[in-house]
């Protein structure tokens, strides 16, 4: 990329920017904010405010404006790139944004971006995805504007087997987000989906890039069902949807923001403690396998037994009938009365 590139999308991160704090302070405001403020906020001239606030107008945010008063929030979008940046403030998280109304797959966008220079924590959000998949290549269910799709891409500092516990990260992060969000208690199936009322409603595909034996970048993408819909009858009974479940609108971009907020606190601690020892309590509190009758979907053999919780490893304890206790890294788990296993 030239340097005319650069300082054209320098100018153009500059004024995204702006406009996103000029969002954020009128949704903060519950009164009209004046333009002599915002121009002495941010150092620009009326002008300037006004092309801004303008944009926002024609992405579809309501914004009166009136003389000598100034400018006020009357109906606001609930996603999007400008509310986004304007309520996603983490130190990392999600501090570098990348916005797509429609992409084929969120995590394909951070695997080009990790092999050339984005930042650790950029976030790849799209309004809808045409080629989401989950864990295994299956197929996930992404219409436009019912749900939330992102990826954020990290470059780690610790070991490649460490790797595999950032979806039971992500996972704490997304049920801790919902709980903020809405007050219901989101569990977790370990070690990838997030549920609601023992259906799903998120799933997580965690992905790794090594360099010689280290870690050059990881991608974890999360699709989380927020609006009712219609799904595919050989699923239906299986899953569900935000709203669907807690009974009134949510607002996506507020989920997305909390989402960034638990996950920037959640990888710091683990990434400290070298292991899932800080979030280890929190996390087997909402894991709907424990104490429950599982089945191992085991290559050498499936067998059955009870979950224990997971390790500061991020391992599956399972107990059989004879008291032995074995750790059960990764494959296939299924759960006695969640997603038909009766």
């Amino acid at each position: 990329m030239g340097p005319v590139w650069q300082e054209w999308r320098r100018r153009r991160d500059e004024r995204e920017q702006m406009k996103a704090e000029i969002l954020a302070l009128l949704r903060e405001s519950e009164d009209y904010v004046s333009g002599q403020e915002l121009c002495n906020r941010f150092g620009v001239s009326r002008s300037a405010v006004w092309k801004a606030v303008n944009q926002l107008k024609k992405e579809g945010y309501e914004i009166q404006a009136v003389q000598n008063r100034g400018y006020k929030l009357v109906r606001a979008l609930d996603y999007g790139e400008s509310e986004l940046r304007s309520r996603i403030h983490t130190a990392w998280a999600g501090a570098q944004l990348y916005f797509h109304q429609v992409t084929g797959s969120t995590n394909l966008l951070a695997k080009q971006a990790g092999e050339g220079d984005a930042p650790h924590g950029a976030l790849f959000v799209a309004g809808e995805q045409t080629a989401g998949r989950g864990r295994r290549g299956r197929s996930w269910q992404s219409p436009p504007g019912a749900n939330i799709y992102f990826t954020i891409l990290l470059r780690p500092e610790f070991s490649p087997d460490q790797a595999s516990m950032l979806t039971l990260v992500m996972a704490h992060s997304v049920a801790a987000a919902i709980h903020r969000l809405t007050g219901m208690e989101a569990g977790i199936k370990w070690p990838n989906d997030v549920l609601l009322e023992g259906r799903k409603v998120c799933g997580i595909l965690t992905e790794m890039s090594l360099e010689r034996e280290y870690i050059h970048y990881v991608v974890c993408g999360v699709g989380i069902n927020v609006a009712p819909q219609a799904f595919p009858e050989e699923i239906r009974e299986h899953v569900t949807t935000l709203e669907a479940a807690y009974g009134q609108p949510v607002s996506k971009g507020a989920l997305l923001q909390y989402v960034m907020e638990a996950f920037e606190q959640d990888y710091d601690a683990f990434a400290a403690a070298g292991d899932l020892s800080p979030l280890l309590e929190s996390y087997n509190g909402m894991l709907v396998n424990l104490g429950r009758r599982v089945r191992i979907l085991d290559p050498k053999g499936e067998w059955e037994g009870t979950a224990r919780g997971i390790n500061t490893e991020g391992e599956l304890l399972v107990e059989d009938a004879t008291g032995r206790v074995t750790a059960v890294y990764a494959g296939e788990v299924s759960v006695r009365g969640i997603y038909g296993y009766v």
